[in-house]
């Protein structure tokens, strides 16, 4: 399997990250140290986790994603892994996390790492990211900036100094950001450089064949700064399997099983994109998912793509994905396609 360099870190990610957000809810300690155990021996060293998961959250299983990596790590060579993980922020109502106290300050940061540090067994993590900003930002499933909405936030100075002290204590190596836009990252480097503080290493963000706007902005910055792109949710929840397809919810997939997460999905367009990318993925010989998983990580921008899994069944399908490479041909016809239903799930 290939390796990236994360920006100007010496991170050398696999190019198919592994994404746990699964663990703890849909998954069992069992079947995720199978996941894990898998994925590594199958080249991947790269692992993605989160202060907040598994999804959906809740107070009950909040931290279980991080304890079941954690209790895979100690059997393993740590110095082989690749390990990231986000400090949730504020804004969702998540009041059972730090009781509420979620801004990107120096209590919540110190607060928040080692709780995950004591999750994970580990005592340094590879990759910290912020999972979404501390500031208001359009949430997921929203399009536009409301600057009615701005609320009351952690400066980004104070969040980076904040940061800078665990890369000083060494229980952090690098800092990242999620979901972030391209005025928010370019303010985190300008501030880190301005005051000779750690820098972004990467962001994560969604990008799929129904949410490619990272093109429009952030793409940029990678090739200007440095800072690649982590792709989250190659197979938009799925859909891009083609699963979702004529209104039909098959047993145990995630959209059956939390319909909350539907609205995203249900926009116009959505359906008729999906429709389209299968066609051509049938006409070119290859399943809907493994079209999907390889568009992202066929993308020069992306340094790893966070694939995730319930069966094992699917994670083998999707790791073989991330090697494929395709042909111009079919990377036109995906332009044609996106010409016609562009982004529709932003």
């Amino acid at each position: 399997m290939k390796n990236n360099r994360l920006g100007d870190s010496d991170l050398v990610v696999s190019e198919i990250c592994l994404g746990t957000m699964t663990f703890g809810q849909q998954n069992s300690e069992m079947e995720a140290h199978q996941q894990l155990d898998f994925a590594f021996e199958n080249g991947v060293n790269f692992i993605d986790a989160a202060e907040m998961y598994p999804v959906p959250p809740n107070s009950e299983t909040q931290g279980l994603t991080e304890s079941y990596v954690g209790s895979w790590l100690v059997k393993n060579q740590r110095e082989k892994v690749i390990l990231a993980t986000k400090i949730t922020g504020p804004g969702r109502g998540f009041k059972w996390i730090r009781k509420g106290a979620n801004e990107i300050d120096e209590a919540s940061i110190s607060l928040a790492l080692e709780g995950s540090l004591r999750r994970l067994q580990t005592d340094y993590i590879d990759l910290y990211q912020i999972h979404w900003p501390d500031r208001y930002v359009p949430n997921f499933g929203e399009w536009s900036y409301d600057p009615k909405k701005e609320r009351e936030t952690v400066s980004i100075l104070e969040q980076m100094e904040a940061l800078s002290k665990q890369v000083r204590l060494g229980k952090v190596r690098y800092v990242g950001l999620s979901n972030e836009t391209p005025w928010g990252l370019l303010e985190f480097l300008r501030v880190a450089r301005e005051n000779s503080l750690p820098t972004i290493v990467s962001t994560q963000n969604a990008y799929n064949l129904l949410n490619r706007t990272f093109e429009s902005g952030l793409s940029e910055v990678t090739a200007k700064e440095n800072v690649p792109l982590l792709a989250y949710s190659p197979l938009a929840f799925g859909h891009l399997s083609g699963k979702y397809l004529a209104g039909s919810l098959p047993e145990s997939a995630r959209l059956t099983l939390f319909p909350q997460f539907g609205p995203r999905y249900t926009k116009p367009n959505v359906e008729a994109a999906v429709r389209c990318y299968c066609e051509l993925a049938d006409k070119n010989g290859m399943s809907p998912a493994v079209l999907a998983i390889a568009f992202v990580s066929n993308q020069w921008f992306v340094a790893s793509n966070i694939i995730g899994a319930t069966t094992m069944s699917q994670l083998k399908e999707n790791i073989k994905a991330g090697e494929v490479k395709l042909s111009s041909d079919i990377m036109d016809e995906i332009d044609q396609v996106h010409l016609r239903f562009t982004n529709p799930a932003v």
